[in-house]
């Protein structure tokens, strides 16, 4: 009776963790597909349509009045209000471009902005990298 009840907490514990796993790839998956993380080259063509992508700086806004690229929006992601103002600012049917100072805090940005249903796409390396690679910011 005692070794039946430990091979029941075995399987419950096995059939516990697989389900856990596979939520995690099915999420990893979903955020890999809808929040692309591209270079700046593919993210400089991305945003050269601007009649469909927003900009977003989400950096704060002292960062951003330091240097930032052309064209860009600023919403801090830091804020309480980061989903609710984009939302309301924001239709789901252009893509919106999102960068900070080293890709951090886009990614999480990202994240969140798919979350909402928005099509995303981060700057890999940020403003830094950006700037590395000799591409143009303005103040």
């Amino acid at each position: 009776m005692k070794n039946l009840f430990y091979i029941f907490m075995l399987m419950v514990t096995i059939l516990t963790v697989a389900s856990c796993k596979q939520e995690s790839k099915s999420q990893q998956g979903q955020e890999t597909k809808s929040a692309r993380q591209v270079d700046c080259d593919e993210f400089e063509k991305i945003i050269a349509n601007k009649d469909s992508v927003i900009l977003l700086d989400v950096r704060t806004p002292d960062e951003f009045n330091e240097g930032h690229l052309k064209g860009a929006l600023q919403i801090d992601v830091k804020t309480d209000t980061f989903r609710k103002t984009c939302e309301r600012m924001f239709t789901t049917d252009k893509t919106i471009a999102v960068y900070c100072r080293s890709g951090f805090r886009s990614k999480t940005a990202a994240r969140i902005l798919s979350e909402a249903g928005f099509n995303t796409v981060n700057l890999k390396g940020g403003l830094n990298k950006w700037v590395e690679v000799g591409k143009d910011t303005v103040r």
